[in-house]
């Protein structure tokens, strides 16, 4: 059976966060798919959600992970792509929500505001969760 695939991204004040999630997705048996950056060199978040965007939107990939300093300008800059639906995650309950009851596709953590044991948990939690649908599916349905 192929290992799923899952997109993973980070500007430079995420760079450090991504490396640790990524040996993360493969310790879980997720096969990570490395849109960059490869460094800590300054970058622009957007050019890196686009990416994702672009990689949701082909089909290589059905979910993905995008990191910068604090998440919320990569997460803005994702969520303007209508096939996106990133959520900034802080903890356990945040990310399990996110599956949840918005159908979240993209994980988006603060490479500067969370500990690598805590966005580690927030990944496991990300991938682990179902969406449930039912009364939730409406609203997801009107963010596109």
């Amino acid at each position: 059976m192929m290992a799923e695939k899952i997109a993973i991204a980070s500007d430079h004040a995420g760079f450090e966060l991504k490396t640790q999630l990524k040996q993360e997705l493969e310790r879980l048996g997720f096969e990570p798919v490395d849109l960059g950056t490869d460094g800590p060199a300054s970058v622009d978040y957007p050019d890196f959600a686009l990416k994702m965007a672009e990689t949701l939107k082909a089909g290589t990939v059905s979910r993905g992970v995008l990191v910068c300093g604090s998440g919320i300008g990569i997460s803005m800059a994702a969520n303007r792509h209508p096939q996106v639906r990133a959520a900034l995650c802080h903890d356990h309950l945040t990310a399990k929500l996110a599956r949840q009851h918005n159908n979240a596709n993209v994980l988006c953590l603060g490479g500067r505001t969370t500990g690598a044991d805590v966005a580690r948990d927030c990944l496991q939690v990300f991938l682990g969760t179902e969406f449930e649908g039912g009364r939730h599916q409406n609203r997801v349905a009107k963010f596109s």
